[in-house]
């Protein structure tokens, strides 16, 4: 690479590159943390200005590298997913965990048929194309929502609010699964005129995520055991907080040769690891890694975001899809997660929270990927474009908003802000 008469070695940029990333991944948190600023916002500001130069000719476009995309945001999804697991300090159970099940079993599909209907309506996108973009934009995001979820094992600050959207997140990108599915098999049933609905019940539905479940509790189960109460030399007597990562890659590659969902695996996986030893000391270093993998992805992924709106990847929005993003984040989020709420004993700014931050993200940009690649689905550049403005508008808007909103919840609550 040539630059201004001097030949710069491409290697050498990017080790000085990764470098400058891995410095932000520890700085940056610390000096937005008072700040109405979310990482998320600064990587795609950087993404954006990068790409800019004269001298980057590679367009990050997802709609481009569907493949790529789908592959890195996996990655990417499923160690947030055991980093989440992790952290919840609160004991699994099916009534402790009633706000979870509301916004799995209410907020979420209402989400679906609502997007679905501004689908068909405002963006004039067929039903099952409406049935993808849904089910890619209904889960809350684990991997962007680490301003709103819970702080670290045994570190307190488990409030409804931080408990409600962690283990929404956590749960929800497996549920979202069926519904992906059941576009994509809708997609190739519609060229071939097989049959559909057998497969989708027997094989999407009951047992991906029966077996997902099962697949992950068996796996925690082994690391458990061997972490912390295997005879002899545990794993946590190493210190090494990889074990984390060797448990989620183990949970999802299982799941996946299984056949059944491999989210589902990897934060059952979670859950079983941090109630084999709840209080061990070693649970924090295993989620300690997982974050820090976590953030240097995801700021990765944002910076190619930010190059790809950089080259254009939201030329062609007019005023249907922003009318479109309008509706999904402002109304249908916002109301369903309100519906789903009736009932629940929180104050009312409690569950306004819960109900708004419902942040769309890395996630999304997998579900539609693994769509596209699957299925057979004839507006995928149009697929791409929407869903990329409103995870971009989500991004900004719940980025700007979030630490005001938890500071002032926090101080109501009489809580350290």
């Amino acid at each position: 690479m040539l630059v201004h008469g001097w030949e710069v070695d491409t290697y050498a940029v990017a080790l000085a590159g990764a470098g400058f990333l891995i410095a932000l991944v520890v700085w940056l948190p610390l000096a937005l943390k008072r700040l109405p600023l979310s990482l998320p916002i600064v990587c795609l500001f950087l993404g954006w200005l990068i790409h800019l130069l004269p001298q980057m000719e590679l367009n990050p476009s997802p709609a481009l590298h569907s493949v790529v995309t789908e592959r890195l945001t996996e990655f990417v999804v499923i160690v947030a997913l055991m980093g989440a697991g992790l952290k919840i300090d609160r004991r699994f159970s099916f009534k402790n965990w009633g706000v979870t099940w509301r916004l799995l079993l209410i907020t979420m599909p209402i989400s679906i048929i609502a997007i679905m209907m501004i689908g068909t309506s405002v963006l004039g996108l067929s039903v099952v194309g409406a049935l993808l973009l849904a089910s890619s934009l209904a889960p809350t995001d684990p991997v962007l929502a680490a301003d709103i979820q819970v702080a670290g094992p045994q570190e307190g600050g488990e409030d409804a609010v931080r408990f409600a959207l962690t283990s929404e997140a956590g749960l929800n990108d497996g549920l979202a699964f069926p519904f992906v599915n059941l576009a994509i098999v809708l997609s190739i049933a519609a060229t071939t005129g097989q049959s559909w609905i057998g497969e989708w019940v027997t094989l999407h539905v009951l047992w991906e995520i029966a077996a997902g479940i099962g697949c992950g509790w068996v796996v925690g189960k082994l690391f458990g055991w061997i972490t912390f109460k295997m005879p002899g030399d545990t794993l946590a007597k190493t210190g090494d907080g990889l074990v984390a990562i060797a448990a989620t890659f183990v949970s999802y590659g299982l799941s996946e040769m299984l056949h059944c969902y491999g989210f589902f695996a990897v934060f059952v996986t979670a859950l079983t690891l941090r109630n084999s030893h709840r209080d061990h000391d070693f649970q924090r270093d295993m989620h300690d890694i997982t974050e820090q993998i976590e953030r240097i992805a995801m700021m990765l992924m944002l910076l190619a975001f930010g190059g790809a709106v950089a080259n254009g990847l939201l030329a062609q929005i007019g005023w249907r899809e922003i009318a479109a993003a309008l509706l999904i984040l402002l109304v249908v989020r916002p109301v369903a997660g309100m519906i789903g709420l009736i009932g629940m004993q929180a104050v009312r700014g409690e569950k306004l929270t819960i109900a708004f931050f419902g942040i769309r993200g890395v996630g999304s940009f997998y579900y539609l990927a693994y769509g596209i690649n699957h299925g057979n689905f004839e507006e995928d550049e149009r697929l791409w474009v929407v869903l990329s403005l409103i995870v971009l508008a989500s991004i900004l808007m719940h980025g700007l908003t979030v630490t005001p909103v938890m500071t002032r919840l926090d101080r109501r609550q009489g809580r350290s802000a």
